[in-house]
């Protein structure tokens, strides 16, 4: 690295540089596996809690399957984001930009979890008919959260690699 552009006239802190240097995989351009899969179980917990929730209201009250699936994804994106909303809103940001940051962070992410998870509940027969005591309703669920999880985290590390998807929230730690 050249130096000569430096101001020397202040010292200059390098370890301030090398505690960052590890965001710089969350950058534009070269993310790592680890970087994408971190930021999809993140959402994934979020997303997982809410539709559990929702599955077992749903069904604990016997709805049918099309309002227990809207309660479910609603309450998924809610959790989702709220993860990401309450990381930002403790960095210092207002509550609405912490409601942009999380919206653009995990948006996308959200969706597609949500599109694989419920697809395969949809596909899986009996699933949608099973009770929260049959191991098939919890196999359904479980297997989505698995495939949804394999999934989505390409989606991310493409996403994050553009600056976009979870890479918006690491200014604010």
């Amino acid at each position: 690295m050249d130096h000569s552009a430096h101001d020397t006239s202040t010292a200059h802190d390098h370890a301030a540089h090398q505690a960052h240097a590890g965001h710089a995989r969350h950058q534009k351009g070269g993310v790592t596996w680890g970087a994408a899969a971190k930021a999809t179980l993140h959402c994934l917990t979020g997303c997982a809690i809410g539709e559990i929730l929702g599955m077992v209201i749903g069904t604990a009250l016997l709805w049918g399957n099309v309002e227990t699936m809207i309660l479910a994804i609603t309450l998924a994106f809610v959790f989702g984001y709220s993860f990401t909303l309450f990381a930002v809103r403790k960095a210092g940001l207002d509550f609405k930009s912490a409601v942009k940051v999380a919206l653009a962070a995990d948006t996308v992410s959200i969706a597609v979890m949500e599109l694989v998870d419920n697809g395969i509940i949809a596909l899986t027969p009996g699933a949608m008919d099973a009770h929260l005591s049959d191991a098939l309703f919890w196999t359904a669920l479980l297997g989505g959260f698995a495939a949804a999880f394999v999934i989505t985290t390409p989606v991310n590390k493409w996403m994050i690699g553009r600056g976009k998807g979870h890479a918006v929230v690491h200014a604010y730690h």
